[in-house]
């Protein structure tokens, strides 16, 4: 069968690019299987500093495909389970990338495609892009999502954006913080490749450590993380990256893992 993505590497930087642009980048049971077992085997690559998530074509991901769709309309309640489940760890499994995940979307990202950009650290979309959370619009919720988009864009947006189901453009994501960046089409690439740059000249355990923090602290009062975050900056500080980085501050240089692209 053909394979329904690709990852590439370029140095630090992975690129995986969904390959169904017949259907719009639409999630299958197969796409969602493998995605998964993307994001698992570069999160176990430590040589992996940033990974890029985009689609081929003139769409990023429409949600569920119409084939899958009718497949799952027949499931028993355990095989909607086990479905439910397998869908759960990819999102899970792209969120817990120790690198920084880079959305570079364009054209539509609706439902699940929409829950994918949640779950990147930066956001870059094209002027164009339409937005939705559309599941209400066929009588189910957006239920594996809801955790990254309610922790990325706030529980008001979020039950506003799910019970209408309404479509929405790049700026109004911009507004609600579900995307950093949106630019014309013909400067997305270039804007991707300026974040990427940002990311290489941070230190790579620090962004895992950073990704790791925000998960402890989103919600919580800085009296209840107190000594979360205590302990976190002692431990950097002490780290061998941390001296190193504060080190060549110091000394007006660039730390030994900076990279210039």
């Amino acid at each position: 069968m053909d394979a329904l993505l690709t990852c590439t590497r370029d140095g630090a930087v992975a690129t995986i690019t969904v390959t169904r642009p017949e259907v719009r980048n639409a999630f299958n049971d197969r796409l969602v299987a493998e995605l998964a077992r993307t994001a698992e085997a570069l999160a176990a690559d430590r040589s992996v500093r940033c990974v890029v998530l985009t689609g081929a074509g003139p769409v990023f991901c429409a949600g569920a495909d119409l084939g899958w769709m009718s497949r799952i309309a027949g499931y028993s309640p355990d095989e909607h389970l086990q479905d439910a489940r397998a869908t759960a760890r990819m999102y899970a499994a792209l969120d817990a990338l120790p690198a920084a995940l880079i959305g570079s979307v364009h054209g539509a990202a609706v439902g699940g495609g929409a829950g994918l950009a949640a779950v990147c650290d930066v956001v870059v979309a094209e002027e164009e892009t339409v937005f939705g959370f559309t599941e209400a619009k066929l009588g189910i919720l957006p239920a594996i999502i809801s955790p990254y988009v309610v922790a990325k864009i706030g529980a008001s947006a979020a039950r506003h954006l799910f019970v209408t189901g309404a479509r929405f453009s790049a700026a109004h994501a911009r507004e609600i913080g579900l995307v950093h960046a949106v630019v014309p089409g013909v400067e997305r690439e270039a804007r991707v490749a300026q974040y990427i740059r940002e990311v290489l000249s941070s230190g790579p355990e620090a962004v895992a450590a950073i990704k790791t923090l925000v998960r402890q602290v989103d919600g919580r009062t800085a009296a209840d993380v107190a000594d979360i975050t205590a302990a976190a900056i002692a431990g950097r500080r002490g780290s061998a990256e941390g001296q190193e980085g504060m080190r060549a501050f110091l000394e007006k240089r660039r730390p030994s893992w900076s990279e210039t692209r």
